[in-house]
């Protein structure tokens, strides 16, 4: 069995660097997600009242007024039948405005919250990588912050 030469300093065989771990920013936190999730839950409200809304009026129509869903629109169609056949326009336009709303307000605010907290990750991650870079081999670009072996 070969025989190492004992060590003559006292210094670890890795180079020892204490990391200050900074507490993570969570999106939870920032004051645009606030923003954010009020714009999303605002219109959520509107078109869950709108959406129930619809159904109980029609259940309430057809349960105390029948005399009035049994009034014939045209042929064998009666009030009644175009009001059911009406949620389902009712659905479709309350998915149709949420995707819009979403596209157009919700989206931007969650693009533009996302890319800020990643470059802000980044720029911590960087501070971090040039404060522990003397105490052993310096960060290869492209690496994404870790070290390899």
């Amino acid at each position: 069995m070969p025989e190492f030469p004992p060590r003559r300093d006292d210094t670890p065989p890795f180079p020892y660097s204490p990391v200050e771990h900074t507490p993570r920013s969570r999106i939870s936190d920032h004051p645009e997600f606030h923003s954010l999730r009020r714009a999303q839950r605002r219109f959520g409200i509107r078109a869950t009242i709108l959406s129930v809304g619809g159904f109980l009026l029609y259940v309430l129509l057809s349960s105390f007024v029948p005399a009035v869903m049994n009034q014939p629109l045209f042929g064998r169609c009666t009030i009644g039948l175009g009001l059911g056949l009406g949620q389902f326009a009712v659905m479709g336009v309350t998915a149709w405005c949420y995707v819009r709303h979403m596209r157009t307000r919700v989206d931007p605010l969650a693009r533009g919250l996302r890319s800020r907290l990643q470059h802000e990750n980044q720029s911590r991650r960087a501070r971090s990588a040039a404060r522990t870079a003397g105490a052993g081999r310096p960060l290869q670009p492209g690496t994404g912050g870790f070290r390899t072996w």
